[in-house]
């Protein structure tokens, strides 16, 4: 959640402009004063009135459909908006009142560790978070109180820091978890075209305080998957030779809602005996509206049994394990709505039309001359690409800003360490993003090149000012 500053509106302070078709009958007598922004006005005001500033100065957002910068679900079917509005009063924790939520609850997990291939589904432990980034910060309390358990007499009186490996791809959740809780980020950096973690690199960084490894599947950089078995492989090698016993978290915000429906054949869950949890977004390629998150563990073992509350709460015995407290239970009903809905089969057909509508996209914005791609969208529904070599009269975030005037957010940005001297474009195809509004995107790009080619050089854009580029 992002931080404000509070702005002063004190005696001079603006209000809202007037309009007097907001009041009552009488839109003289009805309105006859600015309410306050930035402070509560001092009475109440007509629901409709209300209502209408805040609708009118919402409508300066941008179109989310025509968001490409986002990996969150813009579209759902009317019957799960319906499901939503009849479940938003609904307290997900309070599952002794509502037991139904709590067990479409438990039926998502159990469907999720499934789909995961969990040796026995039925011993996996997990819950619904608000997002990927909750789920992440409690896997790595998992893997961290794994360690510390295993390490008393070292940690915390003996000095011991624990350590956490990533590529420096992963999604800024990563660093936060680290920085709240106290763990050293053990950061691969990207290196030539490799632009995700290298399994050897990773083992190499591993020591008797590392807490665990993370592979992303799916970066958000580029779209690609990270090799996961190929980093199990490096770890079970590592063990052998030194007895480090260090698990895996697989991140699958977007790619364990891809995968199993797309690239079946490919061995990256729990399949992989070193897999301890995985986390993915309902939200995203989940298909659910945020905000909705799962983490799973594979048995009780991964999840240290003194993280789970078990709090008397309005009659009934609740065990929790979440950062959150009170939310509402919509969110957990739109998914197994869509679960439900969709089985199977309706997920793959809907993944599958997303990769197709990445692939032809990359492949049409390759053939124009003007970028070279780094990924192709064939693996998640997403791919970057960058100016072609040659090109000098615009950069990635010339055309980034252009597009923007035409109503398309393609957030440009730059790669992080090594690769620092690289920017691309990401494009992020979603369901509801069909081949009809690419060949609008692709035509809105192709009008606007030509004027790019006469520039004599990029246009740059002052330091610190922030892109469209959001995980």
């Amino acid at each position: 959640m992002a931080l404000h500053k509070g702005k002063g509106d004190r005696a001079g302070g603006r209000g809202y402009a007037l309009n007097p078709f907001y009041g009552e009958a009488d839109p003289v007598a009805g309105m006859a004063t600015e309410p306050p922004r930035d402070r509560l006005p001092d009475g109440p005001m007509a629901p409709h009135a209300a209502y209408q500033f805040v609708h009118d100065e919402l409508m300066l957002d941008g179109n989310a459909r025509l968001n490409l910068a986002t990996f969150v679900t813009t579209w759902m079917e009317p019957q799960a908006g319906v499901l939503l509005a009849e479940c938003r009063d609904k307290n997900i924790v309070d599952k002794d009142e509502y037991p139904r939520t709590a067990e479409l609850e438990r039926r998502c997990v159990s469907m999720l560790a499934d789909l995961w291939h969990a040796p026995d589904p039925a011993a996996v432990v997990g819950c619904s978070t608000t997002g990927s980034s909750e789920a992440c910060m409690l896997a790595g309390m998992a893997l961290k109180r794994r360690w510390a358990l295993a390490n008393k007499d070292r940690y915390p009186a003996g000095g011991a820091r624990p350590n956490l490996v990533m590529g420096s791809n992963v999604q800024v959740c990563w660093d936060k978890f680290c920085a709240f809780w106290e763990v050293e980020a053990r950061q691969v950096p990207m290196e030539g075209d490799r632009f995700h973690l290298d399994p050897e690199a990773a083992a190499a960084l591993c020591d008797e305080d590392t807490i665990g490894v993370v592979a992303v599947l799916g970066s958000t950089y580029d779209g690609s998957y990270e090799p996961v078995a190929d980093v199990c492989a490096a770890l079970d090698a590592l063990w052998e030779r030194t007895g480090l016993d260090v698990p895996v978290h697989v991140d699958g915000a977007s790619g364990a809602m891809v995968a199993p429906f797309l690239d079946e054949d490919l061995v990256w869950d729990f399949r992989l005996p070193r897999v301890a949890s995985i986390n993915t977004s309902g939200h995203k390629y989940g298909l659910v509206y945020p905000g909705i998150g799962w983490a799973l563990w594979r048995d009780e073992a991964a999840l240290p049994e003194e993280l789970v509350f078990r709090v008397n709460y309005l009659g009934g015995d609740m065990p929790t394990f979440a950062l959150n407290f009170s939310r509402p239970g919509a969110q957990v009903a739109a998914q197994y709505y869509t679960f439900l809905r969709l089985g199977r089969e309706g997920y793959r057909a809907v993944q599958r039309n997303a990769r197709a509508v990445a692939t032809t996209l990359a492949r049409r914005i390759g053939e124009l001359g003007d970028f070279r791609l780094l990924t192709r969208g064939d693996e998640l529904p997403v791919f970057a690409f960058t100016t072609a070599d040659g090109v000098t009269g615009f950069d990635v975030f010339d055309v980034s800003r252009r597009l923007r005037e035409r109503g398309w957010l393609v957030p440009a940005y730059t790669f992080p360490p090594n690769r620092e001297d690289l920017s691309v474009l990401r494009i992020v195809c979603r369901n509801g993003f069909s081949l009809d509004l690419a060949e609008l995107l692709l035509a809105d790009l192709d009008a606007l090149l030509p004027e790019l080619r006469r520039q004599q050089a990029p246009l740059g854009r002052p330091e610190r000012v922030e892109t469209a580029f959001h995980h």
